[in-house]
This record gives structure tokens, C-alpha cells and sequence, in this order.
């Protein structure tokens, strides 16, 4: 009496060699999956108070409530999720403030992505706001396609979509503005 036949035993490792193969396959595929979507910072610090100085002079003060170092992937960056203060100084000591709820710094591009309330002011009385700001570390030039608007102490300003501007405001590029301009003498 034959219990199994050729073909029945056939099927049978068919069907295991299929389970295997399609239980190996979404396993492989949830690791792979974890491993591109989820990293961890390399470090992380709360409420930072960083000051830069060069040959002995203080030349920017940075304060964030949070800091987030992704240094160790393939496009290292370093993250401010709950915002930056930050204040540059000038030779002469005069300052320039630069606020944002959300900032974040990408080492490769030297580029710095200002978001939310961003708000530049000088110690003169200029201010520009936004949503949305980059700054080009490496060509100091700040750049956004987002409303803004500028102000001077004279009480003047302009205003509309997308802005480039060098970082001592001595030149503007603008798309679309319109404003009031104030001449004090």
C-alpha cells in the first residue's frame, strides 16, 4: 500500500519551499524598511547657549531650548526643533538678531533652513519677517519664495512675495514688492 505518491510529496515541498521563500522575503523587507526610515541623532542637547568667538572677540551667541546632531548619516545635519536666538555681532559691536521656531542646518550645502515665525533685526532698527528663510553660509546670502516684509527706522517698508538679500542688507532682490519708502535727512 503506497501512503504517498510521488506527486503528492512533490507538491507538498513545493508548498514549503513557497512559504519560506515569501515568509523570508516580508521579513527582509520589514528590516529593510526600519532601517532606511528610522535614525536616531548622534547627540542631542537642551537648552544650548553656544558662543563662537574669533581671535578673542564673541562673534555670535546661539540659544535653542533643543539641539539634535544627525552627524554619522549619509547627508549629516543638525536639527533646532524648538527654534533658535541667535545673535551676531559685528568689528564695531553693533548686533544682529535672528529668530525662528524651527531651524535646521545641513552640513554638506552649507545651507541653514529658517522656518516659522522668522524674524531678522538689527541693533539700527531693520527687521525682516517671514515664514520660511535659507541662508547660504558659505555665499552669506539669505534667499526665501515666501511673503515678507522688510522695515527701516524710518518707518518705510516693503513687502511682497520672494526675496534674496546679502547679509548686511546692503542689496535686495526682489520679485514682486510694494511699500513705502521713508528718506530721513
Amino acid at each position: 500500500m503506497k501512503l504517498f505518491t510521488k506527486k503528492y510529496i512533490l507538491n507538498m515541498v513545493t508548498i514549503f519551499i513557497v512559504t519560506m521563500f515569501f515568509s523570508c522575503e516580508s521579513d527582509i523587507k520589514k528590516v529593510t524598511h526600519l532601517s532606511e526610515t528610522i535614525f536616531i541623532p548622534t547627540g542631542e542637547a537642551d537648552s544650548i547657549n553656544l558662543k563662537y568667538t574669533d581671535s578673542g572677540r564673541v562673534k555670535s551667541v546661539l540659544k535653542s531650548a533643543k539641539m539634535l546632531d544627525y552627524s554619522s548619516i549619509t547627508n549629516p545635519f543638525t536639527e533646532f526643533p524648538k527654534g533658535i536666538h541667535l545673535t551676531l555681532f559685528d568689528d564695531r559691536g553693533n548686533t544682529t538678531t535672528i529668530v525662528s521656531n524651527y531651524a535646521i542646518s545641513y552640513k554638506k550645502t552649507s545651507i541653514i533652513d529658517l522656518q516659522g515665525k522668522v524674524i531678522i533685526s538689527s541693533q539700527n532698527g531693520k527687521k525682516l519677517e517671514t515664514e520660511q528663510l535659507y541662508f547660504d553660509q558659505k555665499s552669506e546670502w539669505f534667499f526665501t519664495e515666501k511673503f515678507f516684509k522688510y522695515s527701516d527706522e524710518t518707518g518705510g517698508y516693503i513687502e511682497g512675495p520672494g526675496v534674496d538679500f546679502s547679509k548686511d542688507f546692503k542689496i535686495f532682490n526682489m520679485q514682486k514688492s510694494s511699500g513705502e519708502v521713508n528718506t530721513a535727512e
